[in-house]
């Protein structure tokens, strides 16, 4: 198993609209593709206007067959410009999961 972790930092104030714009039609496209939302966070302290998503998936290549699956879909294509205004900076990590960890 792996562990993509998303974080955008949003505009000053943008975070309200992008968890309306996310929660009202982007998750159910993104999750009809991507399968394992582990969860969903925006901040509270330390750097602010940020929101965090991770999902799980088996490996690299079942990451990549479904994020193209996802870039494919035309709904998601026309939801994309919805959110990326609000979007100013996007980090992306993969993490893989100690022998010890309880997520594996």
């Amino acid at each position: 198993m792996i562990y993509e972790v998303r974080t955008y930092r949003l505009q000053v104030g943008a975070i309200g609209e992008y968890l309306r714009l996310v929660g009202t039609e982007g998750i159910v496209i993104q999750q009809s593709y991507l399968g394992q939302l582990v969860g969903y966070f925006s901040s509270e302290i330390g750097p602010l206007n940020e929101i965090t998503h991770i999902w799980a998936y088996r490996d690299l290549e079942d990451r990549r067959q479904r994020r193209q699956a996802l870039q494919a879909d035309p709904k998601w294509v026309a939801f994309l410009p919805k959110i990326q205004t609000l979007i100013v900076e996007m980090q992306n990590k993969i993490l893989l999961p100690t022998e010890f960890s309880p997520l594996q």
